[in-house]
């Protein structure tokens, strides 16, 4: 059985950063500013600046901010091989929280495990800056438009 190939990048980290800011100015607004570090065939890095806007009662990062981290990642692995693609929609996310994360920038450490046709999965592991110890693991699939759609 032959091994399948990796697949090449559509867009470099810049291009995706760029083409970010155009489709979704509104998350320098809600969220601190997160940044792709590494962007790879079928794996990216990401980073949240830490905020105290991203704090819950008790002074712990809160799951939303997790989350959000979890699913842009995700979306970022998946578009920097597909290239634009603002149809591509998360279809599904799901996150377990290990433990407290500090209070520092968020770490997303992306790995897509299947990118087919219309369906990409993957899972992303969540580190506060600083510590080796994952806080969350989340998982994911993705809806991919056709190739056709706009």
């Amino acid at each position: 059985m032959a091994k399948a190939s990796t697949p090449k990048l559509a867009l470099s980290a810049n291009e995706l950063q760029d083409y970010m800011d155009e489709v979704f100015p509104e998350r320098h607004a809600l969220w601190p500013p997160t940044h792709i570090e590494h962007l790879a065939p079928l794996e990216a890095r990401l980073r949240m600046e830490f905020d105290h806007r991203i704090l819950r009662p008790g002074g712990t990062v809160s799951g939303p901010a997790m989350f959000k981290l979890a699913d842009y990642g995700l979306y970022v692995a998946i578009l920097g091989v597909i290239g634009k693609a603002p149809l591509a929609v998360t279809t599904s996310l799901h996150i377990d929280f290990l433990r407290r994360p500090l209070k520092s920038d968020l770490l997303a450490e992306v790995k897509l495990l299947k990118l087919g046709s219309r369906l990409a999965m993957g899972e992303v592991s969540l580190y506060s800056d600083g510590s080796p110890e994952m806080v969350a693991h989340a998982s994911g699939t993705y809806s991919l438009p056709p190739k056709d759609a706009s």
